[in-house]
């Protein structure tokens, strides 16, 4: 139920965000979501793409140090609410989010968003026993294909 999310460092400055994605272009290795957050020395891009330990060698070859991290997909209604509804859910386990950010598509009324959790086990355990639908990856990449 955890997907592998792909981190880089990045120089904050102009053309830096097209290197890593000319380098998966080339190896036909799409890039399904990302999230750039920024400093003023360097960026963190995080990217997920279904052959992620491809997508991994290609960029350290290529002289990126790239960080693998387990994050978690869940469905949220997408309606006022809805993201309310899940934080409810994770706040009453006490579970702590580093980061969140949306993913690119939905399924029917549902939003897909990735979260990055402290505990990633623990967060699934307790979303799923509240019925929350944790996404994982053959269902994401299979839905994102057959678009």
């Amino acid at each position: 139920m955890k997907i592998h999310q792909l981190s880089l460092f990045l120089e904050n400055k102009a053309g830096q965000m097209a290197v890593p994605c000319a380098l998966l272009a080339r190896e036909g290795i799409n890039i399904l979501t990302l999230t750039l957050a920024d400093t003023q020395q360097f960026g963190i891009l995080r990217l997920i793409v279904k052959d992620w330990q491809r997508a991994k060698a290609t960029l350290e070859a290529a002289g990126h140090v790239v960080n693998v991290t387990e994050v978690v997909a869940i469905e949220v209604d997408d309606r006022p609410g809805g993201m309310k509804e899940i934080l409810d859910v994770i706040d009453k386990h006490g579970i702590n989010i580093e980061y969140v950010y949306a993913f690119t598509f939905k399924r029917g009324n549902k939003a897909i968003l990735i979260f990055r959790f402290e505990n990633a086990d623990h967060a699934v355990h307790c979303l799923q026993a509240d019925g929350v639908n944790v996404v994982g990856s053959v269902e994401l990449f299979n839905h994102v294909e057959n678009q």
